[in-house]
């Protein structure tokens, strides 16, 4: 008598299936090695991936670099891109920088290294500026310890994935080249962040821009109104059914256009739209929803926030 199962009750389709399930593929981990010349910007160059969502670690000992990347492959890790600034000023750490480099590429790790450098003179008029010494300069000048750290780092230089020379760059030129070496093909764009607040409490500090609403009649006058806000429906209703509300909401939006393309040129990563009324809690609130909504459908990051709702 056969023991062998019976194939009927052998499931069917499990290839199939198998097939067609959607795989779930880990997010690649990112690690960027920033290093190069004392004075080359390299602070310059961690605020602009700092700005781009990176978690940047600043004079770094290099040995500290394998357990960084470690603790962001952990499953748990919500951090994808580390930038690790490495160079002279860590000392006797610095010199492990080497075998760190090869370990990681033993382990598999996706690095890239950023070099900045300078020209000697350009080097020297920075130091002279502010008024420093260079870290390596000891009793020397200072293109004593230029000279020095040109012979530490030509090794790192050598093997780094891209050398960007600020000699001649402002630090919004640098910004942009630093953003198009670490670039994922994503355009740049400007965090607007929209307030309404109302003037008897004064205009935000930090607004770029101020948008006056008060030419809007009040619902605050409306009985059925005056204790609801801009969130709600009644009042949003009202406030974007009076004569000129939506056309302001478009035109201001259009002006903004211009403004927006032109800080992503000057690097310029952050906006703040104030938009006002009496107190704040009517007439801007419905019309900073309004905006924003017609920000986002020009494809802008908006987050809206009611500075002074509930404090009448």
């Amino acid at each position: 008598m056969s023991t062998e199962p019976d194939p009927t009750t052998v499931p069917t389709g499990v290839p199939e299936a198998d097939a067609a399930a959607v795989r779930v593929e880990a997010p690649v981990r990112e690690v960027l090695v920033i290093t190069g010349m004392s004075g080359a910007g390299r602070s310059r160059a961690a605020a602009v991936l700092e700005d781009l969502d990176w978690y940047v670690v600043d004079n770094l000992p290099p040995r500290m670099i394998v357990p960084l990347v470690d603790m962001m492959t952990r499953s748990t890790s919500t951090v994808e891109r580390v930038a690790a600034v490495v160079d002279v000023r860590g000392g006797d750490f610095f010199r492990d920088l080497v075998d760190v480099l090869d370990h990681l590429g033993q382990l598999g790790a996706n690095y890239r290294i950023i070099f900045l450098d300078a020209a000697d003179d350009v080097l020297v008029r920075r130091f002279e500026q502010v008024r420093r010494p260079h870290p390596l300069q000891g009793d020397g000048r200072i293109l004593d310890g230029i000279a020095q750290e040109r012979r530490v780092l030509s090794h790192l230089k050598a093997r780094a994935d891209a050398v960007i020379d600020t000699s001649e760059l402002s630090v919004h030129d640098l910004a942009r080249e630093v953003r198009d070496h670490v670039s994922d093909g994503t355009p740049a764009e400007v965090r607007v962040n929209i307030v309404s607040f109302g003037f008897k409490y004064g205009i935000p500090l930090d607004a770029d821009h101020v948008a006056d609403v008060r030419f809007l009649a009040n619902p605050y006058w409306v009985s059925e109104l005056r204790h609801l806000t801009g969130r709600d429906a009644p009042v949003r209703d009202y406030v974007l059914g009076l004569p000129g509300a939506l056309e302001f909401v478009d035109l201001y939006a259009a002006a903004l256009e211009p403004v927006l393309a032109g800080y992503v040129d000057e690097e310029k990563r952050y906006a703040t739209v104030a938009v006002g009324c009496t107190g704040g809690k009517h007439r801007s609130v419905a019309m900073s929803e309004a905006l924003a909504a017609r920000l986002r459908e020009h494809g802008h990051r908006v987050i809206v926030t009611a500075r002074d709702l509930g404090r009448e």
